[in-house]
């Protein structure tokens, strides 16, 4: 086939896709119904968008946003002007009751996070809560999100996972907060600052051991970057590396031999209050995938000491 045939093939088949796409947004572009409208936007490639955010979005009689900056330079990429209000930490109580009045006078309104899905590592819970308590419609529209980016391209187990946010930004908290996560039976993401990721490595590492991990950099952007190892190889991996840009680290499942004496006597104390001893050992011995004997045996050594 001539380069021209290719050519003519290549271009009726973006016509058709073009074709599609506006067939779509015909059809979703309508009024919308009262109610609040979370919409996930893209964490870094805009052509991750869907369809129904950028049909909600227009349609919408406010988007609350964290940065109405920042949130500007996405709706002017889409043509979209819809009257725009901030919505962040600093604002949420007192913009929560202007947006429930708004939603039950017959407004719909939207909110979006700077990137990704509203919600996750955002504020806007309480406000998801209260309307809810106040029957209001809440509607998400699902899309991109860092943490299930990172998770899906991390190669580690997603079958259960846990999503920690931020750690603290000093090491005596951050290990405090990665010892209580230690003995979660799932993979673990965080997210992390780019002056902070291998201090931040260095305490995993130390607090963990020296388990698999991946640090996901820049996910679907231009300097996209996937860094896999042991935690103590990424940890001297980052040294003296001027690193850059949004970063997820996904941490992997600890290991039975991984949880310490201490970790598990704790977990005893905690649910041994309203159990036998033998079925405390069991539930602890199911949820962090240790051998019930160990554990039956510090609960034998506790009791014998008073601890």
């Amino acid at each position: 086939m001539a380069r021209s045939d290719h050519q003519a093939v290549e271009d009726g088949a973006y016509a058709s896709l073009a074709a599609a796409v506006m067939r779509e947004l015909e059809r979703h572009f309508a009024p919308l119904s009262p109610g609040l409208y979370l919409v996930a936007t893209p964490i870094g490639n805009l052509g991750d968008i869907t369809v129904r955010a950028l049909s909600v979005l227009a349609s919408a009689d406010v988007i609350c946003c964290e940065d109405t900056r920042h949130s500007a330079k996405l709706l002017s990429h889409f043509a979209i002007r819809a009257k725009v209000r901030p919505f962040h930490e600093h604002n949420e109580d007192d913009e929560r009751e202007r947006i429930l009045r708004e939603v039950k006078s017959g407004k719909a309104i939207a909110v979006i996070s700077d990137a990704g899905t509203p919600l996750i590592s955002d504020p806007g819970f309480k406000l998801v809560r209260a309307a809810a308590a106040d029957g209001l419609p809440v509607v998400v529209v699902p899309g991109a999100s860092s943490v299930l980016a990172a998770l899906a391209s991390s190669g580690l187990p997603t079958d259960a996972f846990f999503f920690a946010g931020f750690l603290p930004p000093r090491s005596a908290a951050r290990r405090a907060r990665l010892a209580a996560l230690a003995a979660i039976p799932g993979s673990i993401i965080v997210f992390e600052a780019p002056q902070r990721l291998r201090e931040a490595l260095v305490d995993m590492a130390e607090v963990l051991g020296n388990r698999p991990a991946v640090v996901a950099r820049e996910l679907t952007k231009l300097h996209e970057e996937l860094l896999r190892g042991g935690l103590c190889g990424l940890a001297g991996t980052l040294e003296g590396r001027d690193v850059k840009g949004e970063i997820a680290v996904v941490v992997g499942p600890p290991e039975a031999a991984d949880i310490s004496d201490e970790v598990i006597s704790a977990r005893l104390s905690e649910i041994g209050s309203t159990l036998s001893l033998r079925d405390a050992a069991k539930a602890v011995a199911d949820e962090l995938g240790v051998p019930k004997a160990r554990v039956y045996a510090l609960g034998l050594k506790a009791k014998d000491t008073g601890a």
